[in-house]
């Protein structure tokens, strides 16, 4: 992926807008994805080679025009999901305790508090500790 395509679509306000929109939609584990990336780029201890990978891969999120429609039931999501997986695997060691916690209470915020028994948010958070 070429993450310098997708940078000028990034923007804290774009990012949240987003989610908000489709957070339904898109389903815990995009959602959970994104938060954590967006909470990583935040974070001071992040390096700038992680933040370029990150802002793309936001930034991809963020764009108008998918590969496959966001709008779409059910698949709308998958080319999302697949970039934020990638970008999550390649930034993982920059994901600390405390961009997890953010995350964690933006998705409490948007889900309501049950959402931390979903496999899903488990299932992200093992995946990085490996």
């Amino acid at each position: 992926m070429d993450q310098s395509k997708y940078e000028k679509y990034y923007s804290r306000e774009a990012f949240f807008k987003k989610i908000g929109k489709y957070a339904k939609e898109a389903g815990v584990k995009a959602i959970y994805s994104g938060l954590l990336l967006y909470y990583a780029f935040e974070s001071p201890n992040t390096p700038k080679r992680a933040k370029a990978i990150i802002i793309g891969a936001l930034g991809y999120l963020i764009f108008p025009l998918d590969i496959v429609a966001d709008i779409l039931p059910l698949v709308g999501f998958v080319d999302d999901l697949g970039i934020l997986g990638f970008a999550l695997a390649q930034v993982a060691m920059n994901i600390d305790d405390t961009v997890k916690q953010k995350a964690k209470d933006k998705l409490k915020d948007l889900f309501g508090v049950d959402v931390m028994q979903h496999t899903e948010v488990i299932e992200v958070e093992k995946d990085i500790e490996e």
